[in-house]
């Protein structure tokens, strides 16, 4: 039965066989209508595969760049390390199935020294990136405030007039771009009734209930959210701040955020291969986390973080986004594993003494700047928890080490 794989070696898609056949058979199919594309453990296979399953918009890649320059070293897959909570010690290469990891990069001093992929995952794949998308996002937005397009001091409702009667409706942008509005929204990922269940109906990431009368687009759906408390007192991750600043974005320029991306990011940053930007009925961004692209990329993004831009990306844009936010904000009971971090830009910021930084996604996507070791690392994973709480004991510390046996 598919409820008894719960391991990242025999959840395995291929050896599954989920969607193999001309046409696979029966119990082998994934369907969209049955949200097969969401459960674990076909989200082994629908990871790598969104567009089968929602809508979806091209990010054009333009001509393609260049790829990394590999230099790859083997010994790094024994690298040791303990697992936050564990006294024992395990290594890298060997944490990457319990972490049910899709694809991994490690880049040091802009060279590939570490790569790898697990089942239906490769170098061509355009994986899902979830939350890590919101990062994107939040660069962009702060490209724009730097270009004096997008004043953070002022309230959302001088872009976006529809949200006035909202909770949204006297938050400033930059409280939505460090996620410290107050709303009556609860992201509880294994709670189907909470906020997130309703934004992903109104979305249609997944099948709507039998006699839904909501929402059914995201234009429509983010004026229902409501108020609860004062904003600026404190972060709150929720994703509705996303798709409002996305929103944003697009009225600013005049255009569909996926073009935005295309036109501010991913042509000029030398992207290898085109994304796809998962798009409600509407044809609205799923800003939030539908970003779907080349592992590659993510890399790229990362690097361009790294050094300061690369010409696309202004210094002083990277340097606002190195800052993070307000760690007296940060809930330290709600994240215990991230003590002394902060949220701001759409970015996680861990305040250590090597100004890592960090965009992170629900199963498992990750995409960990570590500027001090010159190392950028970019995963794409599966896990069947969707909170990052149950990837992090092994990530973090994987993280630190793998700094470690670069820099010294």
């Amino acid at each position: 039965m598919a409820s008894e794989v719960l391991d990242g070696v025999t959840s395995d898609p291929l050896s599954m066989g989920w969607m193999q056949g001309s046409p696979p058979p029966a119990d082998k199919l994934l369907l969209a209508a049955r949200a097969d594309h969401m459960r674990f453990p076909m989200i082994r296979w629908s990871y790598s595969n969104m567009r089968q399953f929602v809508p979806s918009r091209r990010v054009g890649a333009g001509s393609a760049g260049a790829p990394f320059e590999r230099a790859l070293r083997d010994d790094l897959a024994q690298v040791p390390f303990v697992p936050l909570g564990s006294d024992a010690s395990v290594a890298f290469g060997e944490s990457l199935t319990r972490a049910y990891t899709d694809g991994i990069l490690v880049l040091h001093r802009g060279k590939v020294v570490f790569e790898r992929w697990f089942g239906v995952t490769g170098p061509e794949t355009r994986h899902i990136a979830f939350s890590v998308t919101k990062s994107f996002v939040g660069t962009i937005a702060e490209m724009l405030v730097e270009e004096g397009r997008l004043d953070p001091a002022v309230t959302i409702t001088q872009y976006l007039p529809e949200l006035g009667g909202s909770g949204f409706g006297d938050a400033s942008v930059q409280q939505v771009m460090h996620m410290t509005t107050a709303l009556d929204f609860s992201e509880d990922y294994a709670d189907p009734n909470s906020g997130i269940g309703a934004y992903s109906a109104a979305l249609g990431l997944t099948p709507r209930p039998d006699g839904y009368a909501g929402p059914t687009d995201l234009a429509s759906y983010l004026p229902t959210i409501g108020k609860a408390g004062e904003h600026g007192q404190g972060f709150t991750y929720r994703t509705p701040n996303t798709e409002v600043l996305a929103w944003i974005i697009a009225r600013v320029e005049g255009r569909h955020f996926a073009d935005v991306l295309s036109e501010r990011l991913w042509q000029p940053l030398g992207m290898l291969g085109d994304a796809d930007l998962i798009v409600d009925q509407s044809g609205m961004a799923f800003a939030g986390g539908g970003l779907n692209l080349r592992l590659e990329d993510l890399a790229r993004f990362g690097e361009a973080m790294r050094l300061g831009g690369e010409g696309v990306i202004a210094q002083r844009v990277v340097d606002r986004v190195r800052r993070g936010g307000d760690s007296a904000h940060f809930d330290a009971q709600r994240y215990p594993q991230l003590p002394g971090w902060s949220y701001g830009s759409q970015w996680w910021h861990a305040h250590n003494n090597r100004g890592c930084f960090s965009a992170r996604g629900i199963h498992g996507q990750a995409l960990w700047i570590d500027p001090e070791a010159e190392m950028t690392i970019a995963r794409f994973a599966s896990h069947p928890v969707a909170a990052n709480g149950a990837n992090d004991p092994l990530s973090l510390p994987a993280w630190e080490a793998l700094a470690h046996a670069l820099k010294y």
